[in-house]
């Protein structure tokens, strides 16, 4: 085990690097993106109301953090598994939970104000880097399926 950490040093390096970008975009993240949920789901939201949003602004911080959380976990991918054919499949699956994700935030938004558990989850995977934590195990499982 330990023969391969060492001949993978690099990998190991460049892994930790992405999480530890993963942290900083967490750690900066009142200042780096507009997002007045970020107030208002760390106080007692279940019978307040929305917050008042710019939703062009608000689109554009979730945009950036999805798009920044969406690279570096391609990155890390690509990292791991060395697979161009699974960077793709990655790729697509982004852009497809983003389409997917984006539409019910925002008619969550828009459409069901008493729905703040609701929003709160979706906005959860539009912020954090959640995919990637599936998309691995899965793609070592398959790997592992594959060579028997």
């Amino acid at each position: 085990m330990l023969n391969k950490i060492k001949e993978n040093k690099y990998k190991v390096l460049i892994a930790v690097l992405i999480v530890a970008c993963f942290g900083v975009i967490r750690a900066f993240e009142n200042q780096l993106f507009y997002d007045p949920f970020l107030v208002y789901f760390e106080s007692n939201f279940k019978n307040k109301p929305f917050p008042d949003v710019n939703n062009l602004s608000l689109f554009c911080g979730l945009l950036l953090r999805y798009v920044l959380n969406s690279v570096l976990s391609l990155i890390l991918i690509y990292v791991l598994f060395a697979d161009r054919e699974m960077l793709k499949f990655s790729a697509y699956l982004y852009v497809f939970f983003f389409i997917l994700l984006f539409s019910m935030f925002f008619t969550i938004l828009k459409f069901f104000p008493d729905a703040g558990w609701l929003l709160f989850y979706v906005r959860r995977f539009i912020i954090q880097p959640i995919f990637v934590l599936l998309f691995i195990p899965a793609f070592y499982y398959q790997l592992q399926n594959s060579k028997k």
